[in-house]
């Protein structure tokens, strides 16, 4: 154990399951748990330094919110990805918070409008790649993305909404970890960014939640071509 970790002292039971379902959240969104992994405890225990208690309610939590899955007598396992679920995620999101952006642009502010373009600025000058010359996903570029994204639909003034649009903005996460690499030289993603606000700011309703849609569908595009050609490409035989 660090130094640090000792200065702090034990953490509470409470305490303790947040922060090994939020690490263990975090590691299967960003894919560095894979799809399809068996989640052994005798793993986790050693990764997250962990007892089984703590890890058992993390991968229960992590159940109801669908991103794993527990079979009986075989343990859990990470939620595997397919193309079925990628479409029935992207089409479910862009409904939703379609519905969200125009309850937000019937309601807006001069506060949110003025959090909109901040969150869009800091967004704008954050780097999508640490490295300049291949590919490393920017962690911070990722959670400005996610503000930016939650930014646009946060005047809806429904909670519960945006509870869900958070919900299916996870759950597309990993698909996204999985793509991001071949689509960082390839897709202007900060021009869509830009043509999204421009819209909201000019309030045309109707021209944002299509440019909102369409940002989604090619995401989902982008990925489900690479899913097709890497499923083409595996010749390994089931197990």
């Amino acid at each position: 154990m660090d130094a640090d970790a000792l200065n702090r002292g034990p953490e509470s039971p409470a305490t303790l399951a947040t922060s090994i379902y939020e690490r263990l959240k975090a590691d299967i969104l960003s894919a560095r748990l894979e799809p399809g992994r068996k989640l052994q405890l005798r793993f986790l225990m050693e990764q997250y330094e962990a007892g089984q208690t703590p890890l058992r309610e993390a991968l229960n939590r992590l159940t109801t919110e669908d991103l794993v899955i527990g079979k009986e007598q075989r343990g859990f396992f990470v939620k595997p990805i397919s193309l079925e679920e990628l479409g029935e995620l992207t089409k479910t999101r862009c409904w939703v918070e379609g519905l969200a952006l125009r309850e937000t642009l019937a309601n807006t502010t001069p506060a949110w409008e003025e959090a909109l373009l901040v969150a869009h600025h800091r967004l704008e000058r954050a780097p999508r790649s640490l490295n300049p010359e291949r590919f490393e996903s920017n962690p911070e570029w990722e959670r400005l993305h996610r503000a930016f994204h939650a930014q646009l639909i946060g005047g809806c003034g429904s909670r519960p909404l945006i509870g869900f649009c958070e919900q299916l903005a996870d759950r597309l996460h990993r698909y996204r970890a999985l793509s991001s690499r071949k689509a960082f030289r390839v897709r202007n993603v900060a021009q869509e960014h830009a043509d999204i606000l421009k819209a909201v700011l000019d309030r045309k309703s109707d021209e944002a939640v299509g440019l909102l849609q369409r940002h989604y569908e090619q995401t989902a595009d982008f990925i489900r071509t690479d899913l097709e050609t890497s499923e083409a490409g595996d010749t390994t035989p089931p197990a």
